[in-house]
């Protein structure tokens, strides 16, 4: 891989409309399309702020216990990498009205053959 391979404008935008159609979903409460996102693997991991999911179906409980209530946020300083034509990362800063504590988000994403999926995602949140 060389420098021409990063950052390719097609493949920039392929996932950069890929994570705005996460954050539709989730901040929506969208169940359906947030599951679609993920991979649907045992191998998939999602680390939150308060929980370590391992394998697609831990990630589909959390989600279907999960209040729908407050998940409007802000994004700022989001951030996208691809690496070649099949693999990218993002990670953005976030804030919710009413709290303190920002928040950050880094998720993993690769090409597979149904199309862009979220392999690895991890969540926290700053401060205590």
């Amino acid at each position: 891989m060389t420098n021409n391979d990063i950052n390719l404008p097609a493949i920039v935008s392929e996932v950069t409309a890929a994570f705005q159609r996460y954050e539709q979903a989730l901040i929506s409460n969208d169940i359906a399309v947030l599951d679609t996102l993920f991979w649907h693997d045992e191998r998939t991991v999602r680390l939150g702020a308060g929980e370590n999911l391992y394998g697609i179906e831990a990630i589909r409980a959390f989600r279907a216990a999960r209040p729908s209530a407050g998940l409007y946020r802000q994004l700022q300083n989001s951030v996208i990498t691809t690496f070649g034509t099949d693999f990218a990362v993002c990670s953005t800063e976030f804030t919710r009205p009413g709290s303190e504590r920002p928040g950050r988000q880094q998720q993993t994403w690769v090409r597979l053959p149904d199309g862009w999926r979220i392999v690895a995602a991890q969540v926290s949140l700053l401060g205590g």
